[in-house]
């Protein structure tokens, strides 16, 4: 029996200091994650509940229902749940036409390279690769005047506007798409598509009975994931727009380091806003995510 007993100590030895040096590796995540994102949320969220002096209240939360901020949280969900929108139509077919067509193997590789940099583009760069493009004296606007007598511009496209920020927002959010529904579409089971054959379902009733039903839990999460992505992206904006297109982005700039409009607190309770429905937006991603994982097992 004592033999017994020795023999299940070095494992029970093993078991117990393998568990802290396995905690240990997520130490350096737990620390960035507290330093640069719990930490400065928290502050947010006391700051729109003080005054400057610190005292509690609850003036910076009634003063975002001036007809001004409304406004500006308005277009910023139209532009987010239109460049959500067509982001999920697009990189929906992108992705399908990579995993389930009939195109060369050898394409999905480049497709997914891109997609993985493209939706890491943005920012100062993004903005000045489109205004270099597509701006009033861009390459591609002047080739079309000459080339083809086509003004764009006169034709009433303008890249400063909601249309023209929502197709900025594009070059990002259409790669992300591809990135997070290519492995719903992996999943699909091959069982699915011959069986439905075998009942004689076109390939359109097969897509509509069977794929789609179990496919929409990842896509409405995807289309939450890219309205919140869109919905919290500031440096593009202000890049390319300045202060011309009243997002709440740029709005909460001007608050905390404008110089006509600076009331730190105020800006705080427009952060806090912008958390809320980015959280929201998050929080029903993640459930749709889990409910779809349980689909495609």
């Amino acid at each position: 029996m004592a033999a017994e007993d020795a023999s299940l100590t070095p494992p029970q030895r093993r078991k117990r200091t393998g568990l802290p040096l396995a905690w240990l590796g997520l130490l350096p995540f737990a620390i960035f994650a507290t330093l640069f994102l719990i930490l400065p949320t928290m502050y947010i969220v006391v700051g729109a509940f003080r005054t400057a002096d610190g005292t509690p209240t609850l003036a910076n939360i009634v003063n975002l229902f001036q007809p001004s901020i409304l406004s500006a949280y308005w277009i910023s969900i139209r532009i987010s749940v239109a460049s959500a929108f067509l982001g999920c139509v697009i990189g929906f077919a992108i992705a399908a036409a990579v995993t389930l067509g009939k195109l060369p193997h050898w394409i999905r590789g480049p497709v997914m390279t891109f997609s993985g940099v493209a939706s890491n583009f943005a920012g100062v760069p993004l903005s000045f690769a489109f205004l270099a493009t597509l701006g009033r004296v861009g390459l591609v606007t002047v080739l079309m005047r000459e080339w083809f007598g086509v003004n764009i511009y006169a034709l009433g496209f303008n890249l400063l506007s909601f249309w023209g920020l929502t197709l900025v927002y594009l070059f990002f959010q259409i790669p992300l798409m591809v990135l997070i529904i290519t492995p719903a579409l992996d999943g699909m089971k091959r069982e699915w598509r011959e069986a439905a054959d075998i009942l004689g379902a076109s390939g359109a009733q097969y897509w509509r009975i069977v794929a789609l039903p179990i496919l929409l839990p990842s896509l409405l999460g995807t289309f939450a994931l890219l309205f919140a992505n869109s919905f919290g992206a500031v440096a593009t904006a202000y890049a390319l727009t300045g202060s011309s297109l009243s997002i709440v982005p740029i709005v909460l700039f001007a608050q905390i380091r404008g110089d006509v409009l600076q009331d730190p607190h105020l800006g705080y309770a427009l952060a806090f806003g912008m958390i809320v429905v980015t959280g929201i937006a998050n929080g029903i991603y993640v459930w749709l995510r889990a409910r779809t994982e349980r689909w495609t097992r």
